[in-house]
Order: C-alpha cells, then structure tokens, then sequence
C-alpha cells in the first residue's frame, strides 16, 4: 500500500482550537433537513444489518436509522455528552474526540456496521480513522458514510471545503483506500427526487474486507 498523498495543509481548518472546546455546547439540532434525514434512512434499511450491531461514529442526538427492524445494538462515538444521553437510538455512547485520538475504544471485530452521518468533514486524521473502523468492523460490515453541503466552515478541513460534491466522493473513496482493508468503495447522490426542495444527500460505502 503506497503512502496517501496528502499534505499537512490539507487536514487544516480556519479554527484550530481545541475542538472539545467548540463541540462543548450541546447543539439539539438536525443539521440536514427532514427529506435529507429520510434519504439516510432509506440508505441504512438497505446497507445496514437489519439484527446486527452498529457503530456511529461522530454520533449526536439523533442517529437517524430506521425504526424497524430494531437493531441488536447500538453504540454512539460522539463529542458532546449531553447529546449523545439525549440521543433515543443509542444502547451505549463514549465521548471521543477522533481528532486527538484516531483510535475507537471498542475491541476488535465488534460491530456489524459502523455509520458516519454528515460529520467526515471534520476529521484531520480520516484515515487512520478508516483503518481503525476497519479493525472493529467484522468482515463484511460495510462503512457507510453520508455527506450533504451542510457543515460548521471553521471546523471543516480545507481540502473539503474546497473540493466540489464529486470530488468530496473522490476524497472520501480515497480515504478507504489508503485505510486498507475494505472493498472497492460505491459512491451514489442520494438525494431527493431532482426539483424537490431539499438538502442534498450523498453517500460513500465500502464492506469490510475478508482477513
């Protein structure tokens, strides 16, 4: 696996404070609109395990997976305490900050899917990140990850506010890549049916290798 061609200046962003410092307001708010938020759900019923265990990883107050079929269990990764015990999808949640520590606090092999919504924009270090998903993930847990034009500027890396909805896809399949580990990703628009009012809704997954 060759070195990811990424430069340190990518990964910077317009504030570079401590980022539990910024996220240590509780923001009880959706940060896509409700027909982005139902395009979510229709991916999940798709990708995710209907009985498995899943991870979502910079997870908030809402976790935006279908109501039925119930999931065995689900465990939240997020930065704010307060939104993460506001949160009704999640049987267990940890307060991490992936930026300081790329390395997920579960054992090896634990979860049947691991979900990140509308938040990679925010990783300075996506991935060692990735390649950690990879080693909770079991073989064949798909990663899915959902993205719309939505974010906090200050806190999104400069490659990504740079980069146009394709080429974020681009980043996000390359992230994968040079991770290791997972199959050839899949990049889909998710969004609304064209002329609807609604945020955008894209989607970037790849399943967890066998081995």
């Amino acid at each position: 696996m060759s070195e990811p061609p990424f430069l340190p200046e990518h990964f910077r962003r317009s504030d570079e404070r401590d980022d539990a410092l910024f996220f240590d307001t509780p923001r009880l708010v959706t940060h896509i609109d409700d027909h982005a938020i139902e395009a979510v759900r229709r991916l999940y019923a798709e990708l995710l395990p209907p009985d498995g265990e899943v991870l979502d990883l910079m997870s908030s107050w809402r976790s935006h997976l279908p109501d039925e079929p119930p999931r065995q269990r689900t465990v939240g990764l997020g930065m704010n305490e307060t939104e993460l015990r506001e949160n009704p999808q999640l049987d267990e949640w940890a307060v991490h900050d992936l930026n300081g520590d790329p390395r997920l606090p579960f054992d090896d092999a634990a979860f049947d899917a691991v979900a990140l919504c509308v938040s990679v924009q925010y990783l300075t270090r996506p991935v060692e990140v990735f390649r950690d998903a990879r080693r909770v993930a079991r073989p064949g847990a798909p990663l899915v990850v959902t993205y719309s034009n939505r974010l906090f500027p200050e806190k999104a890396i400069a490659l990504w506010c740079a980069a146009t909805a394709e080429q974020r896809a681009r980043l996000i399949a390359a992230y994968f890549h040079y991770a290791g580990g997972w199959e050839t990703a899949t990049a889909q628009d998710r969004s609304p049916q064209p002329g609807f009012p609604s945020d955008p809704l894209y989607a970037v997954w790849a399943r967890a290798a066998e081995g």
